[in-house]
């Protein structure tokens, strides 16, 4: 007989939010990369999103992907694009939907390069950048996804809260 649909559903959220980590040094590692990333990802959505660090905000982001990166409307991919930056970057800091915020990231870095930087090569010297930075940066996204948060995370709390126990 089928388990009832509200455990079913608890065992996906468990899955989801379980990490599994090789110990303390993995979980110390994997703290490393959230920070890594929380710094870049929340100066990047800001520069979107606010016009914050010296950004071109909303509308000059834009702008920006309509006439460079070819994307239209520009200004939706504006937002979609500082909200996945912002947003992934605050989920990452708190360690909350961590996997679901490396692939959002994983993906945001994808179409950078694919729109934008890819066609200047790995470490341009001229406008726009070249993709290092993406490349290296999606890599980081990855470990996220592979591993989730780490023991220092809301994930792991909630995943023991739900009885998952929070690591494999």
């Amino acid at each position: 007989m089928a388990p009832p649909a509200p455990r079913r559903s608890r065992s996906l959220l468990t899955a989801l939010l379980r990490t599994g980590t090789a110990g303390p040094a993995a979980d110390a590692a994997l703290v490393a990369v959230r920070v890594v990333m929380v710094w870049i990802f929340t100066y990047y959505g800001a520069r979107k999103l606010f016009g914050a660090f010296h950004g071109l905000g909303i509308h000059g982001t834009g702008l920006y992907f309509s006439h460079t990166a070819h994307l239209h409307p520009g200004e939706f991919f504006a937002v979609l694009g500082g909200v996945i930056e912002f947003g992934g970057a605050i989920a990452l800091a708190l360690g909350i939907g961590a996997r679901l915020a490396g692939l959002a990231l994983f993906g945001d870095m994808v179409m950078a390069m694919i729109t934008v930087t890819w066609s200047t090569g790995i470490a341009s010297t001229t406008a726009p950048p070249g993709y290092q930075l993406n490349l290296a940066v999606s890599v980081l996204a990855l470990v996220v996804v592979a591993f989730g948060a780490g023991r220092f995370s809301l994930d792991t709390l909630l995943a023991r809260r739900l009885g998952g126990g929070g690591r494999p």
